[in-house]
């Protein structure tokens, strides 16, 4: 069986992206599919490509024994729409963004994070990065959409 290739993406790929790629993750570890499962982050813009996660966001996943200091921003391609079964943004600014350079020939599902929260009636998962707070929040709405994210899989691929 080939993997299932999971992307989360966000603007920059330093707040939101990162925490669900780690989040995300250690779900599909606790659960034992991590042979089955691939999970990567990207952002939208390349503001920010090779560096680390920002330090309030590994500071929250931290709380939570997540340790995001190994992921490496990097920009969203074109290419990564045939290269992913599920590209996950965290806005719609970020949907916009990606559906402008999505190929014809991609099969990939495109969808909000919080499209697959239980928890969480908004739409967006907030960017936290201009504000002082909100990481736990965005932490919390992360947490829960991946959990819903990982039972459709589970549930659509017979997992």
């Amino acid at each position: 069986m080939e993997k299932i290739k999971v992307i989360f993406v966000c603007m920059g790929n330093i707040c939101r992206s990162p925490t669900a790629h780690g989040v995300f993750q250690s779900l599909v570890e606790e659960q034992g599919l991590g042979d089955l499962i691939e999970v990567e982050s990207a952002g939208t813009h390349g503001y920010h490509i090779g560096n680390p996660p920002d330090s309030r966001s590994q500071a929250t996943a931290s709380k939570y024994n997540i340790d995001l200091s190994g992921l490496r921003a990097r920009q969203f391609l074109s290419r990564d729409f045939i290269d992913f079964d599920y590209v996950i943004g965290m806005d719609h600014a970020n949907i916009e963004n990606m559906l402008s350079i999505k190929p014809a020939q991609s099969s990939a599902r495109l969808d909000l994070m919080l499209s697959y929260s239980d928890k969480y009636d908004e739409k967006e998962v907030p960017d936290p990065y201009f504000g002082h707070d909100g990481f736990d929040q965005v932490y919390d709405m992360i947490r829960d959409a991946s959990a819903g994210l990982l039972r459709f899989i589970r549930t659509q691929h017979s997992l």
